[in-house]
């Protein structure tokens, strides 16, 4: 997993409250275990008429916000189905840190094992971002410092300590798992010594 320590971007403004993750990928397109290619199906009712055709001046298309690496949202921002292809569809159009007044709790989890920082702050300094963001102005994300700043804004944000560490080292669950090989290879050497029978074929 990508490490995740600071972040410079445009912004891509969608303010709109309580986007499910049927809205951010659709069950339909659900048909693969893989983590890449769900970009393409992303907010298709957000990018897509009933015909599929592109909608003009949607902000996930357009020359406007393109390259943005931060997402503003609404409140209540991926709630619905615990489905973790919706961070996956989110990570596949370039976008590591979501900016919103509030998550649901089940898929911000979801991001931060895909390397995604949910950032949550006051509606009001959200509106102030998504302005700034519509103006096109950089926004800057810095996790280990915990601040988002723009211009002359300054906001800070508080981050589960355990959350933080595996962003900034890049690890998901097993990676993190993974740094304490050494601490239980040396436990199951202990425990087949003290309980040989447990080993018998």
């Amino acid at each position: 997993m990508e490490k995740f320590t600071k972040i410079t971007s445009i912004a891509t403004p969608f303010p709109r409250v309580n986007i499910d993750t049927d809205i951010i990928i659709p069950a339909k397109h659900l048909k693969s275990i893989e983590r890449t290619g769900f970009g393409k199906f992303a907010f298709e009712s957000v990018r897509f008429d009933a015909d599929g055709n592109r909608i003009k001046d949607n902000v996930f298309d357009g020359e406007r916000y393109k390259g943005a690496k931060i997402l503003i949202a609404g409140d209540n921002f991926g709630c619905g189905s615990s489905r973790e292809h919706a961070p996956w569809a989110i990570a596949d159009l370039g976008y590591r840190c979501l900016i919103a007044p509030s998550f649901a709790d089940i898929f911000a989890g979801n991001c931060i094992k895909n390397g995604i920082l949910t950032v949550e702050l006051p509606q009001e300094a959200v509106d102030a971002l998504v302005m700034a963001a519509e103006a096109g102005h950089e926004i800057h994300v810095d996790l280990d410092a915990q601040t988002v700043t723009c211009q002359n804004a300054h906001y800070e944000f508080d981050f589960n300590s355990e959350h933080k560490d595996m962003l900034m080292q890049g690890l998901d669950e097993i990676g993190q798992t993974l740094t304490a090989k050494a601490a239980i290879g040396n436990y199951e050497a202990k425990q087949k010594m003290q309980t040989p029978w447990l080993y018998r074929a």
